[in-house]
């Protein structure tokens, strides 16, 4: 995958010129997915760059707590129409055919041993789960559970989410995962893989440890 920047919104509307007003509303009507997103401002590849300065969410957690998440059978309530579908599927948030906006996941990505050696910050960097991570944590507003859209939006706080309501209220498990992964970044001034992430499990492994949640 390439880095791409966000479209401006100067780029949408030339975009929209070029193409003709009844053109790109036929597009914005037919365009049908479970994230709702605006097909003219998601582009076919997910931007990630390497780790930049700064507080930062926990990869070892992440990958075994929170990507199990959008893989996950699921129960959709749309309008009151129920069904079961999984973050990932193709018309939602899939890396290459989704229309959820920019919250992009790779459904085939592997897991890493973060313990390994030879799986250095580079190599880790280089992974469709890193790609997975890194897409969940621009979902995410340090210090505000609801304003971090990985929550607000499966959850319908003050947000549109075109998936529908995904978790009813903020006792189910897979809330508080994610609730405890933003509530719990690295230690200023250290990267994703510090191993000070190692506490956020039970034992203290990032291999054999459960998931805490409080």
């Amino acid at each position: 995958m390439t880095i791409e920047p966000h479209r401006q919104k100067g780029d949408v509307a030339r975009t929209c010129r070029s193409i003709g007003a009844g053109a790109a509303l036929a597009a914005l009507v037919t365009m049908v997915g479970c994230g709702g997103g605006n097909p003219l401002s998601n582009p076919p590849e997910v931007s990630n760059p390497p780790g930049a300065t700064g507080q930062t969410l926990s990869y070892a957690y992440y990958q075994k707590c929170i990507n199990p998440i959008f893989l996950a059978q699921l129960q959709i309530n749309v309008n009151g129409v129920r069904s079961v579908n999984t973050c990932a599927a193709s018309g939602c948030h899939d890396n290459t055919t989704g229309t959820g906006g920019a919250f992009r996941v790779v459904g085939g990505a592997q897991p890493l041993d973060v313990t390994a050696a030879g799986n250095t910050p580079t190599v880790i960097r280089a992974s469709d789960m890193y790609k997975n991570f890194y897409s969940t944590q621009g979902e995410v507003v340090f210090g505000s559970l609801t304003q971090s859209r990985i929550l607000a939006k499966p959850r319908l706080l003050n947000v549109l989410h075109g998936g529908g309501l995904i978790f009813e209220n903020d006792q189910d498990p897979n809330v508080k995962l994610l609730q405890y992964w933003i509530n719990h970044p690295v230690p200023q001034g250290q990267d994703e893989f510090s191993a000070a992430a190692n506490s956020m499990f039970t034992p203290a492994d990032p291999n054999t440890g459960a998931c805490n949640t409080q």
